[in-house]
């Protein structure tokens, strides 16, 4: 029977893994080693400021036990959405540190770079060939749409991949993918089937999230037509029939149809069999492939800017009058942001009230089981930097001094952890494009350069 083994060491490159971990993983031989570098989850400001949201120092680390594992032992590294978002500087970033840890360990490779950032005017030119459609609920895309984006990337599905496996490329650092993609193209192109394949990168992709108890640590997962068989390296961790189900659910909007770039996995008649007790196999998976193959869209654009502060409070009346309160901070806010000029367009004033519902907000059952203190995350939103730290200095200043019923204390009525209290928090931005693309080769929206270090 055909078997291939895959080495993913962490849910998220960056988010570190345990050397042991790596070293057992390594033992049992795996045919490659990779990481997903990110996803849409930390929100739209990576993408947009083109910043990894993992610390260079982490994303260092990791990408060093890495190369030097792979190299070692003869076989493929392999990573999707470099830098978290995975657009041109995110990509560049980690090109960067593997020729820095090439000279600096003294490796050779032949390695491969796949872009995701697209041009604006070809997307221009298949929006106007009606080759780009919503994703969802989004509005129709529009010429100024993608003019106004920061940066726009494709997720590209195995074949980018397997195009470079072919090449010869060793190590593979690859923009904005889907998070299975890499593990299934190198499955794929070991002859397995796309079914199987895909399911084994939808493990992998999150590695030991798959196992209990859950942590940042390394999977090893062995694939073949018939079955994907998962377990954690790590003694510590057990990768059972329930976590192994349960990790399968995740992140989709069906618990068993998982759409990808052509082509569609179903979970539906899916088998999870205890084989030991810290590894299970799965079966029963099956994949349909699409037509038209689809890629997905991401865009990130300029929205405003933002400041804010922290404070918090345990006056027991203060709490029980807290609507009335903020409602006075706010009317006392506006006021005198007019008196120089920055009217209620001009800003957007947001208190999230933590012990209270500063977590889902209006959706918020339990409204009145106030404790004996509150805190709260005021914050400024405006189209310049200038009127969203003078509104905020303003609403600060309010949240101090607005007087209430009974007050006692005639100093302030909040405490500040930090001095300076308030924080210049810089540009924000917005998802601008959710939307799928059609493409005739999977390979032309993202181009592979290589070198030899």
């Amino acid at each position: 029977m055909n078997e291939y083994r895959m080495l993913s060491v962490t849910a998220t490159h960056g988010y570190g893994f345990p050397i042991s971990s790596l070293e057992a993983g390594m033992s049992r031989k795996p045919d490659m080693i990779g990481a997903d570098g990110g996803s849409v989850d930390p929100g739209p400001h990576y993408l947009g400021i083109g910043e990894p949201f993992c610390s260079k120092r982490a994303i260092r680390r990791d990408l060093q036990l890495m190369l030097r594992a792979a190299i070692e032992h003869k076989i493929p590294l392999v990573m999707g959405t470099c830098g978290g978002a995975g657009g041109e500087p995110h990509l560049q970033l980690l090109a960067e540190m593997a020729r820095d840890i090439a000279r600096e360990d003294g490796l050779h490779f032949k390695m491969a770079l796949i872009h995701a950032e697209q041009d604006k005017g070809d997307l221009k030119k298949r929006l106007r060939e009606k080759k780009i459609h919503p994703l969802g609920r989004m509005a129709d895309l529009e010429e100024e749409t993608i003019d106004h984006a920061e940066r726009v990337v494709a997720m590209m599905g195995p074949e980018p991949f397997m195009a470079a496996l072919e090449a010869g490329a060793q190590v593979i650092l690859a923009g904005r993918s889907s998070d299975p993609a890499p593990w299934a193209a190198c499955a794929q192109r070991a002859q397995i089937s796309p079914a199987p394949a895909w399911f084994a990168g939808k493990m992998l992709e999150c590695a030991a999230t798959a196992s209990i108890p859950k942590g940042h640590d390394c999977l090893l997962v062995t694939v073949t037509d018939d079955y994907v068989e998962c377990e954690a390296p790590n003694p510590e961790r057990a990768c059972t029939p329930l976590s192994v189900a349960n990790h399968s659910l995740h992140e989709n909007p069906s618990p068993i149809h998982h759409i990808e770039p052509g082509g569609l996995l179903d979970t539906a008649n899916c088998k999870f069999e205890a084989v030991s007790d810290r590894a299970t196999r799965i079966s029963g998976m099956e994949w349909t492939p699409a037509d038209p193959y689809t890629v997905k869209l991401e865009a990130a654009e300029l929205a405003a800017y933002r400041a804010f502060t922290i404070c918090g409070t345990r006056d027991p009346l203060l709490i029980e009058t807290l609507d009335d309160f903020l409602g006075h901070v706010r009317d006392n806010t506006a006021s005198k942001a007019a008196d120089f000029g920055a009217g209620p367009d001009d800003y957007k004033l947001i208190i999230r009230t933590y012990g209270r519902d500063g977590v889902m907000g209006e959706r918020e059952p339990l409204k009145n089981n106030l404790g004996h203190e509150v805190g709260f995350l005021v914050e400024v939103v405006a189209d310049d930097q200038e009127t969203a730290n003078s509104v905020l200095s303003i609403s600060r200043t309010q949240m101090l001094h607005t007087d209430f019923p009974g007050r006692m204390c005639r100093e302030g009525n909040m405490a500040f952890p930090f001095s300076p209290s308030d924080v210049e928090a810089g540009p924000v931005y917005r998802f601008s494009m959710h939307h799928v693309l059609d493409v005739e080769d999977p390979l032309v929206p993202f181009p592979i350069e290589y070198e030899t270090l």
